[in-house]
């Protein structure tokens, strides 16, 4: 198992947890992201859309850490604050660019977040 504890434009996790593990050299599990701007170098707090685009942009880091691409993802987590038609509409439209013509599975869970109104998990098939 390896774990990917450090990502340039990335925060340094906060808690007790990766940004990313491959397990067994087959997958990778990343664990959630939120909307990190690697610029400010602090969470954006925008729409819902500069929302999920800052946080695919994470996730899009780990994914390429780890020495694969997005076409690699096979299943997403999305956590949405709050669950609308609005705003699943809005994150919807996002993600749909970051996996044009690879759709993984995906959930997508209303939730309580802090800060934050999205967060993405991933799980990326190591080639």
């Amino acid at each position: 198992m390896k774990k990917i504890e450090s990502v340039e434009g990335l925060p340094v996790p906060r808690g007790p947890f990766s940004n990313g593990i491959i397990s067994e050299g087959k997958f990778l599990f990343i664990s959630g992201q939120g909307p990190w701007d690697a610029e400010k170098k602090d969470f954006h707090p925008g729409s819902i859309a500069e929302q999920t685009e800052l946080t695919l942009r994470c996730i899009e880091r780990v994914v390429k850490e780890a020495g694969v691409t997005m076409a690699d993802v096979v299943s997403c987590r999305v956590f949405l604050q709050p669950l609308t038609a609005e705003t699943f509409a809005e994150m919807n439209a996002v993600y749909a660019r970051f996996f044009a013509g690879h759709k993984p599975a995906r959930t997508t869970i209303g939730c309580t977040l802090f800060g934050i109104d999205v967060e993405i998990d991933a799980i990326v098939q190591i080639q």
